[in-house]
């Protein structure tokens, strides 16, 4: 990530868990005065969650323009007692691209709303990888004895901006695409081609202000920043000299990024990967264990984590000009990389890298397992199988979706 594409003078906090976000965003929400947007995969309406539900209500309520967009997949609907509460308040919702049934075996349907933004007045953002979900309750599995791990970031400062025009940007497209529901399909077509040359596309941001930490919010959608993420990862891992320690839920690389990491593995870096160790999703679960081949023989380090699930899309790396860090609702794998709305917070602060470094360790030395290679090896016929149907099976998905990875 090069130097003009970041933005300096941030105020940065690293948020673990909800049991860190969910109060500080209900502070900022209760401190608004002209403006609440937010967005998010999961609104689980339950549990601690539920602080943020009343918050936004209580802000509508006091005349505060409060926005909300879900995933139509992640959240579907909202329910019925809070839609007939915000309504009341005056929150203001919108569902991501609505998939039932049928319509999730079609390509559109898998393209998702994955990040998690927040912009309060302007003056505060936050993004990073935690649903608004209780830390110790999951929708398939339920009660949890040990917390999410996940992180997220608050920033002040000029990036804050950049948070408003893409969150912004997302809402009117929303909007017009509700109205466009309306009309017949020659004047819905006529609309978009004239909202695509007025410029609806999210901008890139690259201003400099002043010193200190620098911050960078990288995008990935489908239309202008295809491959941004990966694209600034990679920059990332090329420019190691030293070490480079990864978290990730869902890490299945493509063959770039993991010609990559193992490039950077033979002239020296140290990479350790921090990956989910518990079963959650067959495909998620096993595909990324069919990537670990090529990465332990080239002396990747794996960590396992297994305390609880672990969600957090994070990295710490060292950089030319200082410690770099990034934090943020994208995996590694081809449904982040290629087809979701994702939003990272890349930083650029010895400070930050060093805090978060600090939760990695800790985890990779207390709350997980060394994956062996030659255990790895090992492994039975029956998981092999399975790791390699998930893995050609999301491959195959990604082919018919019209994606090389």
């Amino acid at each position: 990530m090069n130097g003009d594409t970041t933005r300096a003078e941030h105020e940065l906090t690293l948020l673990k868990g909800g049991e860190a976000l969910f109060p500080a965003m209900v502070e900022a929400i209760h401190s608004a005065r002209s403006e609440v947007m937010l967005e998010t995969y999961i609104f689980d309406f339950a549990h601690s969650a539920l602080s943020v539900a009343e918050a936004l209500e209580r802000a509508a309520a006091r005349g505060v323009t409060v926005r909300v967009v879900v995933d139509g997949v992640g959240t579907g609907e909202i329910p019925q007692d809070w839609r007939v509460r915000w309504a009341a308040a005056g929150v203001r919702w919108r569902i991501f691209n609505p998939a039932h049934g049928w319509r999730l075996l079609a390509p559109r349907g898998w393209r998702r709303l994955h990040r998690k933004l927040c912009v309060v007045d302007g003056d505060i953002a936050f993004c990073g990888g935690i649903n608004l979900l209780d830390d110790h309750h999951d929708p398939n599995h339920g009660a949890l004895e040990q917390p999410r791990f996940d992180f997220a970031v608050r920033v002040r400062g000029p990036l804050v901006e950049d948070v408003h025009d893409t969150m912004t940007r997302l809402w009117w497209r929303l909007q017009t695409a509700r109205k466009l529901r309306q009309v017949d399909a020659e004047g819905a077509l006529t609309a978009v081609r004239a909202a695509a040359h007025a410029g609806v596309e999210e901008p890139v941001h690259s201003r400099h202000m002043g010193h200190g930490a620098r911050a960078s919010l990288v995008l990935r959608d489908n239309f202008r920043f295809r491959r941004r993420i990966e694209s600034v990862y990679r920059l990332a891992i090329a420019q190691a000299r030293h070490e480079i320690v990864i978290a990730n839920a869902y890490f299945v690389p493509g063959v770039t990024l993991q010609r990559a990491l193992i490039r950077a593995a033979r002239r020296g870096v140290k990479i350790t990967l921090l990956l989910q160790g518990r079963y959650e999703y067959f495909m998620q679960y096993h595909a990324s264990r069919a990537a670990y081949g090529p990465m332990l023989a080239a002396g990747v380090e794996i960590i396992e984590y297994e305390a609880s699930f672990l969600h957090a899309k994070v990295a710490v790396m060292d950089a030319p000009r200082g410690a770099l860090a990034t934090v943020g609702s994208s995996n590694l794998d081809p449904f982040s990389l290629l087809l979701a709305r994702e939003a990272n917070v890349f930083v650029r602060d010895d400070a930050f890298a060093a805090e978060m470094m600090g939760h990695l360790r800790y985890a990779i030395a207390h709350q997980g397992r060394r994956v062996a290679p030659d255990a790895h090896a090992r492994r039975s016929l029956v998981t092999r199988m399975a790791n390699w149907l998930a893995y050609a099976g999301m491959r195959l998905m990604i082919m018919i979706a019209g994606k090389r990875y």
